[in-house]
């Protein structure tokens, strides 16, 4: 199937100008400034992109594809995730995870809901392991799971600074980076270290006291939920500084919205302000994730569920309300996760990449198509392409 995309604004996700995009199979064939078509050919597929940005699809870099949650008992387990939930907000290619559930929630069951969204038409990848340490691996090994197992790119999410974390050391999370970082790179893969950052005392002390005593990069971190609370975002801006990646998450609780002085599209405005560098901050939705509310004496009083149209909803407050530019705040979501999890085809509009791609309208700057792998899954707001049982 050929698919030309004539004359949208491209943000690739730099600024390109207006371009003709012509999309050949799953694959970005040619990118001009006018592609024409000869008036005998009839086996195309024409999208006016007049009036629209044309930008790469979204990457999710934290998605509980198999559900998550059960704080609150069995009864709050939350459900796995439809395709449209995904697709409907822009994401073309999400990583799977674990939370606080190991036990129930398993890595053969995350690598199976991958492969079947996947089927389903979008691009997926997973991380070995939950909040729990000693990491539960496929393989017993987290170096073996990394190497062998196609899907899994690095580990996580690992919970520190958090009640419901299993009390890791710095020589647990030390040996944990270690062996992640060989498997990444023995299969050319991130090998990153998916941290969940609870609201704790201790912060990023541990990532830090590894990065200086040890031989392991910072970047081998990508530390979530730096949004959490004030005192963490504050930290964050330093260890960013420092080189470290750090990721906000974009779902949250009514209450929240209304009381939370980081909102990821707030926090990257005073990032950019501060001079972290637009390459190491990435937002991701925690998808499908439940958001427990517990009480002073972590009592859980509550639960709301995670949604991944969370992730382009602060894109774009970042522009219309912070005033971030279109292509830092486009970064976020396409080119930085594409970078820091080495995915060589995502990310960026460029020939010879995966063809993922979104279409937003250029006065709203709402979501208007979306095109996965080639296929038209969103077109002009309307769902094209639903999942198996939807």
């Amino acid at each position: 199937m050929l698919t030309l995309i004539k004359g949208g604004e491209v943000y690739a996700p730099s600024y390109m100008g207006k371009k003709d995009i012509l999309l050949v199979g799953n694959k970005i064939g040619y990118i001009k400034d006018e592609i024409c078509v000869p008036k005998d050919f009839v086996d195309i597929n024409i999208i006016d992109a007049k009036d629209k940005y044309v930008v790469p699809g979204f990457i999710d870099s934290h998605v509980h594809i198999c559900g998550g949650g059960g704080e609150g008992g069995f009864k709050t387990r939350t459900p796995e995730i439809q395709l449209t939930d995904i697709t409907l907000g822009g994401v073309t290619t999400v990583i799977g995870v674990l939370g606080t559930d190991g036990t129930t929630r398993t890595m053969s069951n995350l690598i199976a809901k991958a492969r079947g969204l996947e089927e389903e038409g979008i691009t997926t990848y997973v991380y070995t392991g939950s909040y729990q340490v000693p990491i539960r691996t496929i393989t017993g090994s987290i170096q073996d799971d990394i190497i062998l197992i196609d899907k899994i790119i690095g580990v996580g999410e690992v919970a520190l600074s958090d009640h419901r974390s299993s009390q890791p050391t710095v020589e647990d999370i030390m040996k944990i980076a270690a062996e992640a970082r060989v498997g990444g790179i023995l299969s050319d893969k991130a090998g990153v270290i998916n941290i969940h950052m609870g609201d704790g005392e201790r912060q990023l002390d541990f990532l830090e006291e590894i990065v200086e005593t040890t031989e392991i990069p910072i970047t081998q971190f990508l530390p979530t939920h730096m949004g959490r609370n004030t005192k963490l975002f504050i930290k964050s801006i330093e260890y960013a500084k420092k080189g470290g990646f750090i990721d906000f998450t974009t779902s949250s609780s009514s209450e929240e919205k209304k009381s939370r002085d980081t909102k990821p599209s707030r926090a990257l405005k005073i990032l950019l302000e501060e001079g972290v560098s637009p390459k190491n901050i990435t937002f991701s939705s925690d998808g499908q994730g439940s958001l427990p509310k517990f009480d002073n004496e972590r009592n859980f009083i509550g639960l709301g569920v995670g949604k991944v149209t969370s992730l382009y909803e602060e894109v774009r407050d970042a522009i219309l309300d912070e005033g971030v530019s279109m292509d830092k705040a486009l970064m976020t979501i396409t080119s930085n996760p594409a970078n820091i999890l080495k995915l060589y085809r995502k990310g960026y509009i460029k020939e010879g990449m995966d063809s993922d791609v979104v279409l937003i309208d250029k006065d709203t700057l709402e979501i208007d198509t979306v095109i996965a792998m080639g296929r038209v899954m969103i077109l002009e707001g309307e769902i094209i392409v639903k999942g198996t049982f939807e």
